[in-house]
């Protein structure tokens, strides 16, 4: 009897693990979500707790509050973003299409967070962080071809492809002017393009954008 007791107890140990697990990822999903919607102030525990289906105090005990919560948003978008924009070094092409699946994925989110971030000091720390690396996943994304630039050149060349890549491009051609996908990643490359002096034809074999 006693053996039975210890076999069933990790399995119940799991299945409450894997409980708790999906309430955390349930309650930063509603978070997100207002977070694309609102401003951060506007966003209140009790309105995220009872959409997620749980208490105030599960979201307190969980994640401390909304600053919390926005660590850990940004934290789980981080680890996204990089699953997403995951391509070698030297794959022009699958640079630009990682880039455009990950805008029209969480766009709207990254958009709302920049508007927030002279209003709120932790908003703006993240914000921050994904400046950063958004310009050193460029920088790897084109190593080729930045590699036998000088100094000077090199830091130009990045600077351009940091702007080519700038979630406002994304905003302006697919928001604002309602032009599909494919424009977008087919303007992305041209401007990739440019900004490190290669023929496009030669930096993306001889293809422009994609499906739209």
């Amino acid at each position: 009897m006693k053996d039975d007791v210890t076999k069933k107890r990790p399995y119940r140990q799991s299945a409450r693990a894997r409980a708790a697990e999906a309430t955390g990822e349930r309650i930063l999903d509603v978070f997100a979500a207002r977070l694309s919607e609102s401003w951060f102030d506007e966003i209140k525990l009790e309105d995220v707790a009872s959409e997620a289906g749980v208490t105030v105090q599960t979201v307190i005990r969980r994640f401390g509050g909304k600053e919390g919560l926005l660590e850990a948003v940004h934290d789980r978008l981080g680890w996204q973003i990089r699953q997403r924009r995951e391509v070698p070094a030297g794959d022009a092409a699958g640079a630009v299409s990682a880039l455009a699946t990950d805008y029209e994925a969480v766009g709207e989110l990254v958009l709302r967070s920049l508007a927030q971030e002279e209003r709120y000091a932790p908003v703006k720390a993240m914000t921050d962080i994904g400046r950063k690396m958004h310009r050193e996943w460029m920088s790897i994304a084109f190593k080729p071809w930045l590699d036998p630039l000088s100094e000077g050149e090199r830091r130009k060349a990045v600077d351009a492809l940091v702007v080519a890549g700038d979630i406002y491009v994304w905003k302006l051609i697919r928001k604002d002017m309602q032009r599909p996908i494919a424009e977008y990643r087919a303007l992305v490359q041209r401007m990739c393009a440019a900004a490190v002096g290669i023929p496009h034809k030669q930096l993306f074999n001889d293809t422009e954008s994609g499906d739209a």
